[in-house]
C-alpha cells in the first residue's frame, strides 16, 4: 500500500509540474496581455508614478528576461503563495483568492458529500426494486436532474424561497450581517442561505450518481459470486451491502476524484444568479477582462485539487479493492 501511495504521488509531481507549464503558456500566449495595459497606464500618468515602481513591477514579473527564467520567477512565487497581482482589481491575487476559497471548498464539499448520501442510497434501492413504481419515480427525477441547467434550477428555487418561504434570497447572508464580524447568529444566518446553492449545486451531480449507481449495481447483481452468496443462505440485506454494494460503488470511487473542480468551476453561473462570493464568478470574471495572473492561479488551484482528488480516490479504491493495487 505504501509503495502504491508514493507512485501515486509521484505521478502527481509530474503532472503538476506538467500543468504549471502549460499554465505559463497561457499567461505569455495573449496579446495585449494586462501587466502590458498596466504599465502603459503607469506611463501615462509619469507624474504620479515613478520609473523605479515600473521597473520594479518589470522585475518582478521578469518582463526583460528569457522566457526560462521569468518561468522560473512564476513558479517559484506560485509556490511561496505569491500568485502575482489582479491589474483590473488593483490588488494582489491571493487576497482575491483566499478571501473567497473557503465559502467555495464549503459549498462544493459539501454539495459533494450531500450528493453521495443521497445518491448511493437511493441507487441501491432503485436497483433493488427494479420497475417498482418509486423506481420510475427516481427515474424520472434523475432525467430531470441532469438535463435542466443549473442557472434555470437556481432561479426557480430563488422564486420558490422568495414567493412561498418569504426568504430573504440571494448571496450567503443577510444584508444585516454581510459587513458583521463572525458570532453565532451570523452563522446561523449563513446556515438559513446555505441550503439554495447546495440544492443548486449538488442536484445535477446527485441525479447522475444515483443513475450510475442503479447501474452498476444491476451488473454486479448478476455475477455469479452473488448468486452463489444468495445460495448460501446469507442474508439478503448482508448480500446486497457488503458484498454489491462494495463492488458497485468502484466507479463513484473513481468519479469523485474528479467532481471537486468540476463543481467549483461548474458553479461559475449558478454564482452570478445566486451572488455567491466564490471562485466561479472572480474566474468568468478574470477570463472576461483577460486577467491572466488571476485566472491561470484559479485554474492552477483547479488542477491542483483535480490531482489531488485522484490521488486520494486512487487511495479509497487501493482500500476498498485490494486488486487495485496490483493494476498498474
Amino acid at each position: 500500500m505504501v509503495a502504491f501511495i508514493v507512485r501515486r504521488c509521484l505521478y502527481m509531481v509530474v503532472t503538476l509540474f506538467v500543468i504549471s507549464i502549460v499554465s505559463f503558456i497561457l499567461i505569455e500566449a495573449p496579446p495585449g496581455d494586462a501587466l502590458t495595459a498596466e504599465i502603459q497606464r503607469l506611463r501615462s500618468i509619469g507624474n504620479n508614478v515613478s520609473e523605479d515602481q515600473i521597473k520594479a513591477l518589470e522585475e518582478r514579473y521578469g518582463m526583460n528576461d528569457p522566457v526560462l527564467v521569468k518561468y522560473g520567477k512564476w513558479a517559484s512565487g506560485f509556490i511561496v503563495g505569491d500568485f502575482g497581482q489582479s491589474f483590473t482589481h488593483r490588488t494582489e491575487v491571493s487576497e482575491l483568492i483566499w478571501g473567497r476559497m473557503g465559502y467555495t471548498v464549503l459549498l462544493a464539499g459539501t454539495s459533494l458529500i450531500l450528493a453521495w448520501l443521497i445518491a448511493i442510497p437511493i441507487g441501491v434501492y432503485s436497483a433493488t426494486h427494479r420497475y417498482s413504481p418509486l423506481d420510475y419515480v427516481i427515474t424520472l427525477f434523475q432525467f430531470i436532474g441532469v438535463a435542466i441547467p443549473e442557472f434555470l434550477l437556481a432561479l426557480i428555487v430563488l422564486v420558490f424561497a422568495a414567493r412561498f418561504l418569504g426568504m430573504d434570497v440571494g448571496g450567503l447572508f443577510s444584508v444585516d450581517f454581510e459587513e458583521k464580524p463572525w458570532s453565532f447568529a451570523k452563522f446561523v444566518d449563513l446556515l438559513k442561505h446555505l441550503w439554495i446553492p447546495l440544492v443548486v449545486i449538488s442536484a445535477s451531480s446527485t441525479a447522475w450518481l444515483t443513475r450510475v449507481m442503479r447501474a452498476n449495481l444491476l451488473d454486479v447483481l448478476n455475477q455469479q459470486y452473488i448468486q452463489t452468496a444468495r445460495a448460501k443462505g446469507v442474508l439478503e440485506r448482508r448480500v446486497i451491502w457488503k458484498h454489491a454494494v462494495r463492488n458497485a460503488v468502484h466507479p463513484l470511487i473513481m468519479a469523485a476524484g474528479t467532481t471537486l473542480p468540476v463543481i467549483i468551476s461548474g458553479e461559475a453561473i449558478v454564482g452570478i444568479v445566486l451572488n455567491l462570493p466564490t471562485i466561479g464568478p472572480l474566474f468568468l470574471d478574470a477570463l472576461i477582462n483577460q486577467d491572466m495572473y488571476l485566472a491561470v492561479s484559479v485554474l492552477m488551484l483547479l488542477s491542483i485539487l483535480l490531482v489531488i482528488g485522484n490521488l486520494l480516490a486512487d487511495i479509497a479504491l487501493a482500500w476498498v479493492d485490494p486488486r487495485a493495487r496490483s493494476a498498474e
